[in-house]
């Protein structure tokens, strides 16, 4: 392991840190006291390693959750992961690189502060922020340095997927023990320093049992570590309501100071850092029908209002071309697993980002397929690959000549600014990108309750156009959610179903989805009338109780699936680890887990598919058909640390790797063992 990661928070001996208000609680300043590893306070330190964490796991959520389908990116890394399973290392250095740099050393050095002045829960709260990102890390990687994974060990011994779940676990059980025991007296209470509980004990005692139920259930295909009472019993001593979620409040303020190591804000979300920091990224075909189709009830959900972006179309401007009316238009999702037409036609990664026309432009297309000319001249279906009722060409003044067609884009339409016909739908695809006041949104001037995506940065904003209303996980003031009641009710739903009890599974599913709605109508009320955006304002209850009582949502248990349950879940969690993690415990769509089916119908490989190096499976139900890990970060763990990580797996440099199954996702230690000869 690189020795050059191992940076400290305390740093440079300049950070002071402020709790005193809600929206600065990484407030930073020139300390008089000049402190240094030694001396910073433990109220000082716990705040950046919990912001810290939230980073990477932010970055592996979006990265993860790309592979899961959620959304399609032009992003050359996620792109690979997502479309054509080409397995890209370009995504394996961050999220190793800031658990190493920012968080893994200075939880060490939390825990021995704290133990000296008799600090324990803080103790406790190193103990979980370490067990989280561990975990993290095996999830990803598989094997990784952790025993000996010590601030200054410049090459660590690495441990395997086992011994990293079973210390992750030892941890979580001592964490519980330290929250139980009272602090020394004059010892720093919790609530000083702690962003993501306020210092509540009872509500860290639950994220210990939450998590230990979570990680039980990694093991679902081992019939020997395979433990359903273990787990309903941690889900007795876990989150029992959405009051009870562990989550990190983040917010978007003007001057937000920069991240140390890769320079973006420090208090937004870290799921907007690698999701809609950029303009890169828009919703899937998958995900968007799940929302508006579950089951195949025609029944749309009421989160997908939130959690489907939108954009203004029909702008009519004013004489000084300001948006004087409009009308919403919600986003076509981009088809990963159908025909895929469009994606075949322009290439894996070609969404063309769309421009608002400030004045009337013309583009010219030459479209020699005499089919394509006809589709895109009738306007049947823009160029033949997405809706025209859901795109900006249809009804446009046009002209053909022969095989050459031009299109009038008249002032305050949206146009893809590019000569290639194939493009020119794209404006149906909204993009996911949220603006910051410390990014685009800041640098135009606009207000702080602009939390729009506007395209062409500044003439777009000043012209009051939106390109995007972004989505409820992934704004910069976005809550960070660590461990959520409905996540226990959906994990408690599948043991119960896994057991025989239909019954009780149902429930539990309901009680999962409703708690899903719950959690998110809390935050949009907290939004409501601090921002103009419609996807931040409050869900309608009247849509919400139709929802879960109609033919969306499963209403007996016999009819109960393994598929309702986790997809319900699946649009619960959303940019979350998690979501990958059940796709690997059921091998994806492979239906051959238990007598479940399909848990995932509609998922598979693309139509663009180029991934056989790294996945040389040869067939669904071959375990290395799918994406099971990452590959070790080449120009770091690879580089300086090669000796160790293929005394561990012989094939950590292979380009196979990528098809690996991690610990958990064998069904033995037997085969697990085999993989890494």
């Amino acid at each position: 392991m690189n020795k050059n990661l191992f940076k400290y928070i305390a740093f440079c001996g300049v950070l002071g840190l402020g709790l005193t208000s809600c929206e600065e609680w990484l407030d930073v300043n020139v300390d008089p006291d000049s402190p240094n590893n030694e001396s910073i306070l433990v109220e000082n330190r716990l705040p950046w390693i919990q912001k810290e964490y939230t980073y990477s796991a932010g970055c592996a959520n979006t990265r993860t959750f790309s592979t899961c389908g959620g959304f399609y990116s032009t992003n050359a890394s996620m792109n690979a992961m997502s479309v054509t399973w080409a397995c890209n290392n370009g995504i394996s250095t961050t999220p190793y690189q800031t658990w190493f740099t920012g968080t893994s050393s200075n939880v060490i050095d939390l825990y021995n502060k704290a133990q000296s002045e008799g600090a324990y829960h803080y103790m406790g709260a190193a103990l979980v922020v370490q067990a989280l990102g561990f975990m993290e890390m095996a999830d990803l990687y598989g094997e990784m340095p952790f025993t000996e994974a010590l601030p200054g060990n410049a090459a660590p011994a690495y441990d395997n997927g086992k011994t990293i779940w079973e210390g992750c676990m030892a941890k979580i059980d001592e964490a519980i023990d330290l929250f139980n025991t009272p602090q020394a007296a004059g010892a720093t209470p919790l609530s000083s320093g702690d962003i993501w509980n306020g210092g509540d004990v009872q509500k860290w005692i639950k994220l210990c049992y939450g998590l230990k139920a979570r990680w039980l259930l990694r093991l679902t295909k081992n019939a020997s570590y395979y433990d359903p009472q273990a787990i309903l019993a941690a889900l007795a001593n876990a989150p029992q309501s959405v009051d009870d979620n562990t989550y990190q409040a983040c917010f978007d303020v003007k001057g937000d100071q920069t991240d140390f190591l890769l320079g973006d804000p420090i208090m937004t979300n870290g799921n907007w850092d690698t999701a809609a920091y950029g303009k890169t990224q828009w919703a899937s075909k998958y995900f968007i029908d799940l929302l508006t189709n579950m089951r195949g009830a025609g029944v749309e959900d009421p989160r997908a209002d939130k959690l489907i972006p939108s954009s203004m179309t029909n702008i009519v401007l004013d004489e000084s071309g300001h948006v004087k009316s409009y009308s919403w238009r919600r986003a076509v999702g981009v088809d990963l697993y159908g025909d895929a037409k469009r994606l075949v036609a322009g290439g894996a990664a070609s969404i063309g980002v769309q421009t608002l026309a400030l004045n009337d432009v013309t583009m010219n297309y030459t479209i020699e397929d005499s089919s394509d000319l006809t589709e895109f001249v009738e306007g049947v279906a823009s160029n033949g690959y997405v809706q025209t009722t859901a795109t900006e060409l249809s009804g446009r003044q046009y002209n053909v000549d022969g095989n050459k067609v031009s299109v009038c884009y008249p002032a305050g339409a949206w146009y893809v600014n590019s000569n290639n016909y194939v493009l020119a739908g794209d404006t149906a695809y909204v993009n996911l990108n949220t603006g910051s006041q410390n990014t685009n949104n800041g640098t135009w001037g606009m207000p702080a309750n602009d939390t729009y995506y506007h395209s062409n940065d500044a003439a777009a904003a000043n012209a009051g156009a939106v390109s995007g209303t972004g989505s409820f996980q992934i704004y910069p003031q976005s809550d960070f959610d660590v461990l959520t009641y409905a996540e226990m009710c959906f994990i408690k739903a599948e043991v119960l179903m896994r057991n025989g009890d239909a019954s009780g599974a149902l429930t539990a599913y309901k009680a999962g989805i409703q708690a899903s709605m719950d959690r998110m109508q809390n935050k949009l009320n907290q939004w409501a009338g601090s921002y103009e955006n419609p996807n931040m304002q409050p869900m309608d209850p009247t849509a919400i109780s139709n929802y879960m009582s109609s033919a969306a949502v499963c209403q007996n248990a016999g009819d109960l699936t393994m598929s309702d349950i986790m997809l319900q879940k699946y649009i619960a969690m959303g940019w979350s680890i998690e979501n990958w993690v059940d796709m690997r415990r059921f091998n994806y769509s492979a239906g051959n887990i238990g007598s479940f089916g399909v848990v995932y119908p509609g998922y598979g490989r693309t139509k663009v598919f180029t991934g056989s190096a790294a996945l040389r499976g040869s067939g669904p139900d071959d375990v290395q058909y799918w994406i099971r890990r990452w590959q070790l970060p080449p120009t770091l763990e690879l580089a300086y640390n090669t000796i160790n990580a293929l005394a561990m797996n012989a094939n950590a440099q292979e380009p196979f790797i990528w098809s690996i199954p991690v610990w958990w996702d064998c069904t033995s230690d037997a085969e697990y063992e085999a993989y890494l000869k």
